[in-house]
């Protein structure tokens, strides 16, 4: 029962900032309102950093008060900044950082460029761009697209997919947008 409250606690505030998926782990020591209050903690200091933008993929997991990073992100400096960020928070006890730097490429570059032309410029996905952090994240390593985030309904994500399927130069596309739960 008390997994299930803190899994549901999570889905809930994911759902809410619809940005940084994050998967905590269950824990016999901590209280799940405590596990929440830093689950929200690192995601808002994540959420937060100055350069983290459509091309980046952030995400964590907990392991007790040990915070896990990971995602994908275009600059090295991002990554540093992270586990900066996270190691100052009050009750992580330490921080491991797997998050990829992906390859500097200006082919890749273009294809972020275009993907995300493709993506927000069609009427039906363009409300995805507002606000500081749209909610669509494009993810693209050597030729290879991949969407993360969150949409409204499952048409918004497949509208998605085949808008960056459209862009020439992509090899493939990965479609891991998640439709967003509906709370009763």
């Amino acid at each position: 029962m008390k997994r299930q409250f803190l899994n549901m606690t999570l889905a809930v505030a994911g759902a809410v900032l619809a940005t940084i998926p994050s998967f905590a782990a269950s824990n016999d020591t901590a209280a799940p309102e405590t596990q929440a209050r830093l689950a929200e903690k690192v995601r808002h200091e994540l959420v937060m950093l100055p350069y983290f933008n459509i091309y980046d993929d952030l995400s964590f997991r907990l392991e007790n008060s040990k915070v896990v990073l990971l995602g994908e992100v275009t600059r090295p400096t991002l990554k540093s900044d992270a586990e900066g960020v996270v190691k100052r928070i009050a009750g992580v006890t330490g921080v491991e950082n797997n998050i990829e730097v992906l390859p500097l490429s200006n082919f890749d570059n273009g294809i972020r460029v275009r993907v995300a032309r493709a993506v927000y410029g069609q009427s039906s996905l363009n409300r995805y761009a507002l606000g500081s952090l749209p909610s669509i994240h494009i993810i693209v390593k050597n030729g290879n697209v991949t969407l993360e985030g969150v949409v409204a309904n499952e048409m918004d994500r497949n509208i998605a997919g085949i808008q960056a399927n459209s862009v020439s130069g992509v090899f493939n596309v990965t479609n891991n947008l998640r439709v967003e739960s509906k709370r009763s």
